[in-house]
């Protein structure tokens, strides 16, 4: 089984592991079971702190900030341990070691993409009209000095080229795992070149950044899929580019059309190594870290559906909308075909960390990129998602992190939603359909003060190094 040690902040632990990695130095002494896995160096994980004194930091419902100097963080590192009473054996070695935190769950995460064969309902240009583009862009909100990460198979700009889009990338702060031998922007077309696509509909100005979470092959799964360690190592690297970022102009939106399809891929609910469950998950945390950071935070709700899920789905009775895809402090956004309907195979709440998910619907199931043939649709909550991140960079052109806070721009989003289904909040439709017109205004009254950001912001620059 794949796990992460969590190893406490300034381990002689952590230390050796980094000075053994490259070079000849001999690997330190283990917890008996846990083989370390080489390729993946210490990865830090901030340290949640309250200032309400006796508060639990780990809380998903008090104010948090998160430490991050040297001294204060933890860090991940993964490897194995065996199945069955070896592996309950290795893991109480392992948390009774002095340097370990805990063992935390590593499953595998896939691409949400679609169940069923249904035609597209309408186009890109339907969904440009809906989301009210033309008068995004006369207002200068296109997604201009905003960077817009896509976490997925990887993103493919030459393609985007060839269908209509040009948008800026930076190679620079992108990132794929160990192994994947595509450069960023230039691996192979799948499902993050349709995320990218979807989600310049709104914002061609955004600078995307490619973050290949899912071309890992540090694992035996089918194509499109990784590990949840992968993420935890490009979140880190995104708190660094969002730490780079003036904070009175910080814009950075990170699409996930990703998540796990199955309950036992994960350590049992209630065990401290979950991660669907478990806000003390190490990627759990460190997504509340890049959203404390200034980070508006997307997730797919999930193609689990009651009325026609996804073959993988096999979470049974248990909630569907799990570990960061029901996160308090990410959009999980369901999905809606351009008529306004709800998709069957649009994941139903509760959700598991926090129970009013999902958050919105957003358009999917629309003729877009093509990516996967000509005329198929791009489709499930895979491009509601990315659809969705690409009218946040576009407001964002106009009001920074800066002004509006992530957490006051979920929250608009979701006053200003179009009730669909049951009056107010339900789980088929979260708090209804994304309303970009509503949601502009909204921003005008709430942040007056920014209204005219959008005006004076300059179009970033491109360096051939980006290219």
């Amino acid at each position: 089984m794949r796990v992460m040690l969590q190893l406490r902040p300034a381990s002689p632990l952590r230390l050796a592991l980094e000075a053994s990695i490259g070079d000849a130095t001999p690997e330190p002494a283990l917890p008996a079971g846990f083989v370390l896995d080489t390729s993946f160096a210490p990865t830090p994980i901030p340290a949640p702190r309250t200032a309400e004194e006796g508060a639990d930091p780990f809380s998903l419902t008090v104010p948090r900030t998160f430490a991050t100097a040297p001294d204060e963080v933890t860090h991940v590192v993964r490897g194995t341990i065996p199945d069955g009473p070896d592996g309950a054996r290795a893991i109480a070695e392992a948390t009774a070691h002095p340097d370990v935190v805990g063992v935390f769950s590593d499953p595998t995460i896939e691409t949400y993409l679609t169940c069923g064969g249904d035609p597209p309902v309408g186009t890109n240009r339907d969904v440009a009209r809906l989301l009210r583009v033309a008068d995004l862009a006369a207002r200068r909100l296109d997604g201009r000095g905003v960077t817009l990460a896509i976490v997925d198979t990887g993103v493919n700009i030459a393609y985007l080229q060839s269908h209509g889009q040009n948008p800026t990338f930076n190679r620079r702060k992108s990132w794929k795992p160990s192994g994947v031998p595509t450069r960023p922007g230039e691996h192979p077309v799948n499902h993050g070149t349709m995320c990218a696509y979807d989600a310049g509909i709104a914002a061609p100005g955004a600078t995307l950044i490619d973050h290949a979470v899912l071309l890992s092959q540090q694992h035996t799964t089918p194509v499109m899929a990784g590990l949840l360690s992968d993420a935890v190592l490009a979140y880190s690297k995104l708190l660094r580019v969002a730490a780079a970022m003036p904070a009175a102009r910080r814009g950075l939106v990170v699409s996930n059309s990703w998540g796990i399809f199955r309950q036992d891929m994960d350590f049992p609910v209630g065990h401290p190594g979950n991660y669907s469950d478990n806000p003390r998950h190490p990627f759990n945390i460190i997504v509340a870290s890049l959203d404390a950071a200034g980070a508006d935070i997307l997730f797919a709700a999930g193609n689990c559906g009651r009325e026609c899920p996804d073959g993988r789905c096999a979470f049974g009775a248990a909630r569907s909308i799990c570990g960061a895809n029901s996160h308090p402090s990410v959009l999980s956004v369901a999905g809606m075909d351009t008529k306004g309907k709800r998709v069957g195979y649009s994941s139903q709440g509760p959700g598991r960390l926090s129970e009013q998910k999902p958050d919105v619907l957003a358009y999917t199931h629309y003729k877009g990129s093509e990516v996967f043939g000509r005329g198929e649709a791009d489709s499930g909550t895979s491009a509601a998602c990315p659809t969705l991140a690409g009218l946040i960079a576009a407001v964002r052109s106009g009001w920074s992190a800066g002004a509006v806070s992530p957490a006051q721009l979920r929250s608009l989003l979701r006053r200003t939603a179009k009730d669909i289904g049951r009056a107010g909040f339900d789980y088929d439709n979260g708090f209804g359909a994304v309303d970009a017109a509503a949601l502009v205004a909204a921003l005008r009254a709430a942040s007056p003060a920014a209204r005219a950001a959008g005006s004076t912001r300059r179009r970033p620059k491109l360096v051939p190094s980006e290219r």
